[in-house]
């Protein structure tokens, strides 16, 4: 919005010529940054009364870890407060005519109401599970299948106009039109290698890139300022991405796709990495404010989008590393129990605890201790991930 208006300014009058300050991409990055963060440390704590006032706490699973108990009642639904900081400095900062970061908030936003309702069953019905599995993931595959076919043209036109009429094409071909290389599944650490997907490979892809990393951001939501530092490093390595990919000469030297205005993706980065600080201030140990389903599964979403975008979903799964270890936990808990029961009568646990949080919890880690290192990791395999910018 004050790009636009700033261009305005300047149409009336020549002397308002240092306004020119509000075009580059940069500048409003930094300033997105900056209101995110102001933003989110001014209402933080009127926001935290107000969910202790409404009596809006953590229930914690009697299963959980013993310790954790002594949080039960702490205020949840801490992700309002990131979401909010975000969109209001990426709608005063943004391009409006900018398709990309449309459907990056359409999907931030959309699983953010599913995080809202299933955090809502939690305090409101006082059901530690919230909204059953089945309901959640029917509603994460709507939104994620919705923002699969619209990126999948998206990505595939250099402009509005041209996503539209490549929409066109795809339904008068019988849904056969070939998608440019862009659209392709790329490769780190090589040169130019990128496998065509088509678009029901693309959708298919794009739909489990969403739909997974948000799930995956929920899983490592367990600790006190786990969760959001790495998505914080994660969303700013890729919006380094964004960047590169919007900018025509950054991309062919770096031999990436080049995507015209992929690189306005930025801002909302810059944002979520001010609203991801701001609300690490009352998430740090000892947490003031849970996230909640409402922000995990948002950000986690948004981290997806965003890769799918800049053609960097592999490098995702590199960077985003820890969401990864901490849903692959999961998952071969659950199965491992699952046969272990079937063939002894009896299930068997392959952690400690799951998720992987919780495994080194119980070998007796201190809380902090898996937090920082797992801060550490993250920033090593983000450093990875950019290092595949160069080495090619």
């Amino acid at each position: 919005m004050l790009p636009s208006l700033a261009l305005w300014l300047q149409g009336l009058s020549p002397e308002l010529g240092f306004l020119r300050v509000f075009q580059y991409l940069t500048f409003r990055a930094v300033m997105a940054a900056m209101t995110a963060l102001l933003v989110g440390l001014a209402v933080g704590p009127m926001f935290i009364r107000k969910l202790a006032e409404l009596k809006i706490g953590q229930p914690i699973r009697d299963y959980g870890v013993q310790a954790h108990m002594s949080k039960s009642g702490t205020p949840t639904m801490g992700g309002v407060l990131i979401l909010f900081a975000i969109a209001v400095a990426t709608l005063l900062w943004f391009d409006w005519t900018n398709r990309f970061v449309w459907i990056v908030l359409l999907v931030t936003l959309g699983f953010g109401a599913i995080g809202w309702v299933d955090d809502w069953r939690k305090v409101v019905r006082k059901d530690p599970e919230g909204m059953r599995s089945r309901e959640k993931y029917f509603w994460q595959s709507v939104i994620g299948l919705l923002a699969a076919f619209l990126l999948v043209f998206a990505i595939s036109g250099s402009s509005n106009q041209r996503v539209f009429e490549l929409f066109l094409t795809w339904v008068q071909s019988g849904f056969t039109v070939d998608l440019p290389e862009q659209a392709g599944l790329m490769v780190p650490f090589f040169k130019e290698v990128s496998y065509p997907l088509g678009v029901l490979g693309f959708v298919i892809l794009t739909y489990l890139v969403i739909v997974g990393s948000s799930n995956a951001v929920n899983l490592t939501d367990g600790l006190d300022g786990l969760a959001i530092m790495p998505v914080v490093m994660v969303g700013s390595a890729l919006g380094i991405f964004a960047y590169a990919t919007g900018n025509a000469v950054f991309a062919r030297y770096l031999l990436i796709p080049h995507i015209p205005g992929a690189g306005e993706l930025l801002i909302f980065c810059a944002a979520m990495a001010g609203a991801g600080l701001a609300f690490l201030w009352f998430n740090a140990y000892p947490a003031q404010v849970f996230m909640g389903d409402v922000g995990a599964l948002a950000l986690g979403g948004a981290l997806g989008t965003i890769a799918v975008i800049a053609r960097q979903e592999i490098v995702l799964a590199i960077m985003g590393g820890i969401f990864v270890a901490e849903a692959v936990s999961v998952m071969l808990q659950v199965m491992y129990f699952k046969y272990t029961k079937r063939r002894f009568g009896e299930g068997r646990r392959l952690f400690r605890m799951a998720p992987l949080h919780h495994h080194f919890e119980k070998t007796g880690w201190r809380e902090t201790q898996v937090v920082v290192r797992f801060w550490i990791i993250t920033m090593l395999l983000c450093l990875i991930g950019l290092s595949t910018l160069k080495l090619r």
